[in-house]
């Protein structure tokens, strides 16, 4: 079951499935058993770089720390 679409934001945002893929898994280390927050998160990470709030290798970056 989703709750959100993820892809279509990231494709508005110009992110490559292989960059959503890596920050889905690291949102997946975070949130291992939380779907909602799984799919949450990454969702309001595309927004934030399709708005230019940040860079996608940016988000990765605080993502990873």
């Amino acid at each position: 079951m989703h709750h959100f679409d993820v892809e279509t934001p990231a494709r508005r945002a110009h992110i490559s499935p292989e960059k959503l893929d890596e920050l889905r898994h690291i949102v997946r280390q975070e949130f291992p058993k939380d779907e909602m927050m799984y799919e949450l998160h990454p969702l309001r990470t595309c927004m934030a770089i399709r708005d230019g709030v940040l860079t996608v290798e940016e988000a990765l970056q605080a993502e990873a720390t």
